[in-house]
């Protein structure tokens, strides 16, 4: 026991869990070495809040991971656990038995991960098996739960998760993605299930699944939300979790969460990577991730980091609930309460919504050359913009933009999250009549020289930089240009005249400028 225990609790180079393949962008594995950055965020905020006492050394603390995949967390808090009791448990087989069985806990995800989980744990796929480290669990799951569970479904999603009926509604034998912590409304009593009555974790800690297929599998609804929602009820005293990072300013339904993040006061510590590939080497997540550390009970401000590289910005103690967004750069703010402060009218209210016309991205109606009575058409396609000719009668809504000039922007724009970024699309001069589809987004003016003057806008930095706030992924609606203020449609608008128009220093603008890379009317 003393050996093997000792063999596989130590460190060890190379570590394997960090040569397995990720199961998808979805459900990713979380790197070791950025599991212990996590935990060493729970020590010292532990140690902060109970008077410098060491997490490690007390054996009373309960740890749940209630998304296991690789059992990495787990495994990683035994370890620390192991060398923390050492004095007030001599013995190792004791003080081993003791964390496996009274401290640590987890519920796989899946049948292929609640395997690994305990083979990262307990040395053996079955916690009662005969090379497993711990010696007192009767059953093979010990104290990693796994069990097969099926959605309920309200007509075509999941009531739980959302998950689509079409895509997860599976044969025996085969995975639901049904995830058990989630999939209940009465966690609590979930909980005393799996592992017993009057359960109460101390510490909540892991990375979720982040979405599910759902409406037919035609989008992705997120869930990492209830993973976070249903660890908050259980009343921890801190949790700490990895998602994506697009909850602080968009995503689909995440509403309430965004809310509930930024207004609860309990986001003690939030660390933002913009970059998700430099958390999870090659995986490709849209906006980044972040780790957050929440402690019960607590009020008042937030430390927020932001890491890009080898640039880390902060801790900087804020308000994350000044605005109805997270602005994820603490260098933005004094820049946009410049901005907010001249109560100008916002470029979303004339700003088009979403498939404004009615016609939707993937529209085959289009032709090259024009027919009688036929109207300039804008889309976009794999192979880049069409400029095409289309019956005016396909657009079924906003009729009267038909006939107006507009200066049109893509809806979409992704180039990668590394700075300086684009932000968004080249604009363009649209002369009535004309229409587009949902790839674009425009304002209506009154002839061409206004037409270029909005593109002009579109085209400068203090524009895009201010976009760059409120959007966290390739996607822009109106509502991502809330903080860009109307100008007079009369000019050329540069940089050099909106940074002396809102008085951006000198410090700012490099800022900027930072940030945002230049845009020319030639730029794609």
């Amino acid at each position: 026991m003393s050996e093997k225990a000792s063999f596989t609790l130590r460190r060890s180079n190379p570590d394997v869990l960090t040569c397995i393949a990720n199961l998808s962008n979805d459900e990713v594995f979380t790197p070791p070495g950025f599991a212990n950055r996590m935990l060493d965020t729970l020590t010292e905020s532990w140690a902060a809040d109970n008077s410098g006492a060491n997490l490690w050394e007390d054996p009373t603390v309960k740890f749940l991971d209630p998304c296991a995949k690789s059992g990495v967390f787990l495994r990683e808090i035994t370890r620390r656990l192991t060398e923390g009791l050492v004095k007030k448990m001599p013995d190792l087989e004791q003080r081993v038995n003791h964390i496996l069985e009274k401290q640590v806990y987890g519920i796989g995800i899946t049948q292929i991960t609640s395997l690994l989980a305990r083979r990262s744990l307990y040395c053996s796929k079955n916690a009662n098996g005969e090379h497993s480290i711990a010696k007192t669990f009767d059953n093979e799951y010990g104290n990693i739960w796994f069990k097969p569970l099926k959605h309920t479904w309200d007509r075509e999603n999941c009531q739980y998760c959302g998950a689509g009926k079409s895509a997860f509604d599976r044969a025996a034998g085969l995975e639901s993605h049904a995830y058990a912590f989630i999939h209940t409304t009465k966690i609590k009593a979930r909980m005393a299930e799996l592992f017993g009555e009057n359960m109460q974790f101390d510490v909540i800690i892991g990375n979720p699944p982040y979405q599910l297929a759902s409406d037919g599998g035609t989008r992705d609804m997120p869930i990492y939300q209830h993973f976070v929602d249903q660890a908050k009820k259980l009343e921890p005293q801190f949790l700490s979790m990895v998602i994506p990072s697009r909850w602080m300013a968009g995503g689909l339904g995440l509403g309430d969460f965004r809310k509930s993040m930024l207004h609860d006061g309990g986001t003690k510590s939030l660390i933002d990577y913009p970059t998700a590939s430099e958390v999870f080497p090659g995986v490709n997540l849209s906006g980044g991730v972040c780790y957050f550390l929440w402690k019960r009970g607590s009020k008042g401000d937030c430390e927020v980091t932001t890491v890009r590289g080898q640039n880390v910005d902060g801790p900087v103690r804020r308000n994350i609930g000044e605005y109805d967004i997270l602005v994820r750069d603490s260098g933005a703010i004094k820049i946009l309460q410049k901005v907010i402060a001249r109560r100008e009218a916002s470029l979303s209210e004339i700003m088009s919504a979403r498939t404004a016309f009615g016609i939707v991205s993937n529209f085959k109606g289009f032709r090259k050359t024009p027919s009688h009575g036929d109207v300039n058409y804008y889309a976009t396609s794999p192979t880049g913009r069409v400029k095409a000719w289309v019956s005016r009668s396909e657009a079924t809504h906003n009729i009267e933009a038909i006939d107006r000039w507009k200066a049109m922007v893509p809806g979409a724009y992704g180039a990668g999250e590394s700075t300086p970024h684009q932000i968004l699309g080249q604009p363009i001069v649209a002369e009535p009549p004309s229409i587009c589809t949902q790839s674009f987004l425009f304002v209506c003016v009154d002839s061409r020289k206004q037409a270029e003057s909005v593109t002009s806008y579109y085209r400068t930095r203090f524009l895009r930089f201010l976009v760059s706030l409120r959007k966290i992924s390739q996607h822009t609606t109106s509502e991502s240009y809330l903080w860009v203020p109307q100008q007079k449609w009369d000019r050329k608008w540069t940089d050099v005249a909106l940074y002396k128009k809102y008085g951006i220093t000198e410090n700012e603008i490099a800022y900027i400028e930072r940030m945002i890379r230049p845009m020319n009317d030639k730029d794609a």
